[in-house]
């Protein structure tokens, strides 16, 4: 829930607060929470009231009107409301220097798509998530916040006008892999068939170069332009009983397949 009068945003749920409160307590402006949750965030607590920011304990009902959901799991923190950054040419040249896995989300579809997408991210430890800013759907909400669990504070998110141009901008310096249901190329193939393409960014023995994955819309899939832009298309095999998979799950597969080949 955003608070327009006050530029807030309420991030709720166990896993989202703790971990916004570990890494990021900065960022909090007020702080809400039930009594039986108090022992867990005493540090946080002398945090606030030591930069002379409110904290309070509240009963279920208050908590509901904070963030406008049930699922507040007896915590709430108000953060401002966070604006992502426009993609640099020097975080660019870092994640080529450094290599490692991106992904760049295609018109995902919603928030919670966002948020799941975000957890598995972090999950795999990726060091950047890329939207189109043209994006009006998949946005840094409350559920997105809840549904990550926690991934919002490991995960760097970035914006950028268009994906099909900053795959056609970074694509000699990042290989850009699309999920597509119709690509004739298993991911697991997929990646062995990049390292031919490629041996030069293969150099290092269990070590990836940087290698963004590109998903697409629930209903449409990758835009044509998008599509034509990537280095290579891959599938993630299945009975054929069901065309595809959510985007959060589809994109999950990849980061694992992607992992796991650079172990």
């Amino acid at each position: 829930m955003r608070n327009k009068l006050t530029g807030e945003l309420a991030v709720c749920g166990l896993n989202a607060v703790r971990a916004l409160a570990e890494v990021h307590p900065e960022r909090i402006h007020r702080f809400f929470f039930r009594e039986d949750r108090a022992q867990l965030f005493g540090k946080t607590c002398k945090y606030l009231a030591s930069h002379h920011r409110p904290y309070k304990i509240c009963d279920d009902e208050e908590l509901e009107r904070l963030c406008k959901s049930p699922r507040h799991q007896g915590i709430v923190a108000m953060i401002r409301e966070p604006e992502i950054p426009e993609l640099s040419s020097e975080e660019v040249r870092r994640w080529v220097r450094e290599g490692g896995i991106g992904i760049l989300l295609d018109d995902v579809g919603n928030d919670n798509n966002l948020g799941a997408i975000i957890r598995s991210a972090a999950f795999f430890g990726l060091r950047s998530v890329i939207l189109s800013r043209h994006d009006k759907e998949a946005r840094l909400t409350t559920s997105a916040y809840r549904v990550a669990e926690g991934g919002m504070e490991y995960v760097s998110l970035w914006k950028v006008a268009s994906l099909a141009r900053c795959i056609n901008q970074y694509g000699k310096e990042i290989l850009f892999v699309g999920a597509d249901h119709r690509s004739p190329i298993q991911i697991r193939e997929g990646m062995k068939v990049l390292q031919d393409r490629y041996p030069d960014r293969f150099c290092e023995k269990g070590h990836l170069p940087a290698i963004a994955i590109v998903v697409g819309n629930e209903e449409r899939g990758l835009s044509q332009e998008v599509r034509s832009s990537c280095a290579l298309l891959v599938r993630i095999p299945g009975t054929g009983a069901i065309e595809s998979l959510n985007v959060a799950q589809a994109a999950t597969i990849c980061m694992h397949e992607l992992v796991s080949y650079g172990m």
